[in-house]
């Protein structure tokens, strides 16, 4: 390969390298609506009430929750078991509950703060080990929680190749180990948005600073 040892050009350098580089924020949509996000305040519980406040003039905005999504409410990426907005329980700080649009950007921030979720919180759990228990001490009372999945547990992954039993029996030295590594993810030079809008000849045209449009973009 021609590029190894050498110091690969990127296509998009001198532009951002000189400012010139336009994100979702630099395309004027003249009459698009604004959308931001109601989020939980809590990492696990069940959501009671999602209340509007009947003082605020709510006559100009757009509202929608999980009962507005026509299609299946899921993302669908690798394991389909992300909801798009958060129906009936919360499973992590920060889930997406409603989402709410105005023609005024700064309007639209202003009524996240007239929105009131009632939630019965309940135990997070953010270890391996803690999962596990909480799940068994739930069966042994006869008690039915939400669980995640059958044995609440978000992903199991086993890795075997070729006779691992022979290999430990017959190797000299054996070096067992536990190791937990925090989470990490890589992060944008932009925030992440997205934009949409149909051209004039009916093509809806979806535009976003997002790696995997599909995941978010299509409905399954």
């Amino acid at each position: 390969m021609r590029a190894v040892g050498q110091n690969a050009s990127r296509r998009e350098g001198p532009e951002k390298l000189c400012g010139l580089t336009r994100y979702v924020d630099d395309y004027p949509l003249p009459g698009c609506l604004h959308g931001v996000t109601l989020r939980s305040s809590i990492p696990h519980g069940v959501i009671r009430a999602i209340t509007f406040d009947p003082a605020f003039d709510w006559s100009s905005f757009v509202i929608v929750t999980a009962k507005d999504i026509p299609g299946r409410n899921r993302v669908a990426l690798i394991a389909d078991d992300q909801p798009l907005l958060a129906d009936g329980r919360v499973l992590h700080a920060m889930e997406p509950i409603a989402l709410i649009a105005h023609a005024s950007r700064d309007r639209a921030y202003q009524a996240l703060r007239h929105v009131t979720v009632e939630y019965d919180e309940l135990e997070p759990v953010f270890a391996y080990d803690d999962a596990l228990n909480l799940m068994q001490r739930d069966r042994e009372q006869n008690r039915k929680r939400a669980w995640y999945g059958d044995d609440n547990i978000f992903k199991d992954i086993r890795i075997e190749k070729g006779d691992v039993d022979g290999a430990m029996s017959g190797a000299e030295v054996v070096v067992e180990g536990e190791y937990l590594v925090p989470h990490q993810e890589h992060a944008y030079i932009e925030n992440n948005g997205v934009t949409a809008h149909f051209d004039e000849d009916g093509t809806l045209v979806v535009m976003g600073s997002i790696q995997c449009p599909f995941y978010v973009c299509t409905r399954r």
